[in-house]
């Protein structure tokens, strides 16, 4: 693997170079908390318990992949439907689909997006429900990365590299 060099990598860009109305990038770490419990956080001050599935309170790594996935949809969708639907609109997504665990992954996701449409005629909520796919098609990330694929490049530090 090729590592980045300080004038490519998020992290040592130089701040007099950066557009003031684009946001620095978000960090994010995993940090080891106790026997397969670990804490994710971000440089935003976001917090989530990850753990086994015999962990209380904790989410395992294949739920938040779920999750993400769901409200990837959904915020990618949120703009299309409150232009229909009023700021106001309640919705849900699930998210379901087993580990097949000779493969180690999941080869079926399967969301269930519920909005209530009854005030919409039947063809405006047909319409409506286009729209939403066309716009999850589009924009959700997470959904787009799954669906095509993406390399994974991992390093793992010992504290013995070579400077």
């Amino acid at each position: 693997m090729t590592e980045s060099s300080p004038s490519t990598s998020p992290q040592f860009r130089d701040p007099q170079s950066q557009d003031d109305t684009v946001p620095p990038a978000t960090t994010l770490r995993v940090d080891r908390v106790g026997t397969r419990r670990y804490v994710g956080t971000s440089s935003r001050g976001a917090r989530v318990e990850i753990g086994s599935a015999d962990v209380e309170g904790a989410f395992t790594p294949g739920e938040l992949l779920k999750i993400a996935l769901g409200a990837c949809s959904a915020m990618a969708s949120d703009f299309t439907v409150s232009r229909r639907l009023g700021d106001d609109f309640d919705s849900t997504v699930h998210i379901s689909g087993d580990a097949d665990r000779e493969t180690e992954r999941y080869p079926v996701l399967e969301e269930s997006y519920e909005l209530d449409m009854s005030e919409l005629d039947p063809a405006t909520a047909d319409r409506l429900v286009a729209m939403v796919q066309r716009s999850i098609d589009k924009a959700c990330t997470v959904g787009r990365t799954l669906q095509s694929g993406t390399e994974v490049r991992l390093r793992v530090q010992t504290g013995h590299e070579q400077l």
